[in-house]
């Protein structure tokens, strides 16, 4: 199964427009995230539509923040990407009937909805300047 990793790779290219002084293409963002500038613009407008970024046309255009990364959590950012599960484990439902599979997936499912609540509370602690402090 492949894992989900577009909140990472959105953390890494807002850091980068929060460390650098001018705009970033998405021709730019696509060379340093391995991918097209077509997902590159895809993933910056949920980005812009909420707020986050901007486009500056002309020569000297590109994506940038329209605020500055300690004003910006984890958990905005996660929103504003669509708010995806963070938990890659589900449950099964092959057998409607069985009272040990309900049991299962009731306990499973206390489980996963706790540990994302957690997960989210602590994405809502952590602003994103804190991505660009060392820890070598």
């Amino acid at each position: 199964m492949r894992k989900d990793s577009r909140l990472s790779r959105v953390l890494h290219v807002l850091a980068h427009l929060g460390a650098s002084e001018n705009p970033m293409t998405s021709s730019q963002l696509a060379r340093m995230l391995c991918t097209n500038p077509v997902v590159v613009r895809r993933t910056m407008g949920l980005l812009r539509d909420s707020g986050y970024v901007q486009t500056v046309q002309g020569r000297h255009g590109g994506w940038s923040l329209t605020r500055p990364l300690s004003d910006m959590t984890l958990l905005e950012i996660h929103k504003a990407l669509g708010d995806t599960g963070l938990i890659g484990l589900s449950v099964t439902s092959e057998h409607g009937n069985c009272f040990i599979e309900k049991s299962v997936n009731l306990a499973l499912t206390s489980v996963f909805n706790e540990a994302e609540t957690l997960i989210l509370a602590r994405f809502g602690e952590i602003s994103l300047d804190k991505l660009l402090q060392r820890r070598d």
